[in-house]
């Protein structure tokens, strides 16, 4: 079983795991299976919304990191006993308005959450992955349909008079391709 070879309380990077089996197995072992795509925040209010929505947090959520805590323990805890949790928070943002701090400080939250269920002997398993580190003026996804320049490349060399190919040495003889243009354009 998955869940076996993982520590019952711990944040940690997704790594090898696959979301499809930590959710089969949190299933398996009878666990809360709570996932979060962050692709699209840029923000932290971004990303504590859109984990408010995923995780179906009530209407009075706070929208904070003391709010997200509270949500993800005492709330929980008054409801009765729990099995346990597998969490994953995919593409947490890498952006000017959620940088390495905000991840730090969201991450500690559910460390802190994982403590508190420590506490209780109640696995808590959270898992996060990273999002492409995107520029402040544009986002990776914004880019991708961006015309892409070639590089300018160096003029081919003229086939020299001699027969031979200065591309490919002396002894060489000449070789030509569809993609060789400077031959096209010699032979015109």
């Amino acid at each position: 079983m998955l869940l076996q070879t993982v520590r019952p309380n711990i944040v940690q990077a997704i790594r090898a795991y696959r979301v499809e089996d930590l959710m089969q197995a949190a299933e398996a072992a009878g666990q809360h299976f709570l996932y979060a795509n962050l692709t699209d925040a840029q923000s932290k209010q971004d990303v504590l919304e859109k984990i408010a929505e995923s995780f179906l947090f009530p209407s009075h959520f706070g929208k904070n990191l003391d709010a997200l805590f509270d949500c993800m323990t005492d709330l929980v805890h008054r409801s009765g006993l729990q099995p346990g949790f597998v969490v994953v928070l995919e593409q947490l943002p890498d952006s000017a308005r959620f940088d390495r701090e905000a991840r730090e400080q969201l991450l500690d939250v559910f460390r802190d959450t994982a403590d508190f269920w420590a506490e209780r002997r109640i696995p808590f398993r959270c898992f996060y992955s990273f999002a492409v580190a995107r520029t402040a003026d544009a986002s990776a996804w914004e880019r991708v349909n961006e015309v892409v320049q070639a590089p300018e490349r160096p003029a081919p060399k003229a086939a020299a008079k001699s027969g031979t190919n200065p591309n490919f040495g002396m002894n060489m003889p000449m070789m030509s391709s569809a993609f060789d243009t400077a031959m096209w354009i010699n032979a015109a």
